[in-house]
């Protein structure tokens, strides 16, 4: 069973999160829609048998989260992880699979996905990873940060002039180094003595700065960027 990185979401009163399910395996989908469907604040606003189909359920209904199976008919998981971002960018993609190859996992960070989760997880990590991401988290175990990690860093990139990432500072290079080694905000606050919020607010300001849309994006560019001391 895949361990989750990441922390429970907050008591806060908030509106159901709105998740879609896109899975070729009629069984598997049907299952997981019924059981995400009795959870406390989740919606499932609908389902989807192909990639082409779940884009376009994404588009008419506007979901928080999907949960998008990697290997599908007419148009990959990650095909349709593309064109779902392209369509709905506020939308947090959740890859679905059996897989737990680099390839497949690099691939999803590449298109966009928040969180990568094997099929034999339980229904209350699913639910846990859909609150997540929910909350702008990213969803790895961190034995597959650590091959993330190698995947980066045998990708080559050309010199440049500036490096947007020396912008960051001290502290939030401090917060990125963590992140890649797969600890949530939660740990990192331990570590650096300081509060999850402004755990938080690091990483926001670290996306911006970098023009990135998550936090796996974020050490995806560092570790190109030589940015991170991680031998």
């Amino acid at each position: 069973m895949m361990p989750l990185v990441g922390e429970q979401a907050g008591t806060t009163e908030r509106e159901p999160i709105r998740v879609l399910v896109v899975d070729d395996q009629e069984l598997f989908r049907k299952g997981l829609t019924m059981l995400l469907g009795v959870e406390a604040g989740i919606d499932v606003v609908g389902e989807a048998g192909d990639g082409v189909e779940g884009s376009t359920l994404a588009a008419s209904t506007a979901p928080d989260v999907v949960l998008l199976d990697v290997r599908m008919p007419k148009q990959s998981g990650i095909e349709a992880c593309v064109a779902i971002k392209e369509t709905v960018p506020s939308a947090k993609i959740i890859m679905l699979t059996v897989s737990d190859e680099e390839a497949d996992l690099y691939e999803a960070v590449k298109s966009g996905a928040s969180g990568y989760l094997l099929k034999d997880s339980s229904i209350d990590e699913v639910a846990q990873a859909v609150r997540l991401v929910a909350d702008g988290q990213s969803l790895i175990s961190p034995s597959m940060a650590v091959k993330l990690i190698d995947e980066f860093k045998q990708m080559s990139r050309p010199e440049r002039d500036q490096v947007s990432g020396l912008r960051l500072t001290e502290r939030e290079l401090e917060v990125l180094r963590l992140v890649a080694k797969g600890l949530n905000n939660r740990e990192i606050a331990r570590q650096l003595f300081i509060s999850e919020n402004t755990v938080k607010n690091h990483v926001r300001n670290i996306l911006e700065k970098l023009q990135l849309h998550s936090r796996m994006e974020a050490v995806m560019y560092a570790v190109k960027e030589k940015l991170l001391d991680i031998p």
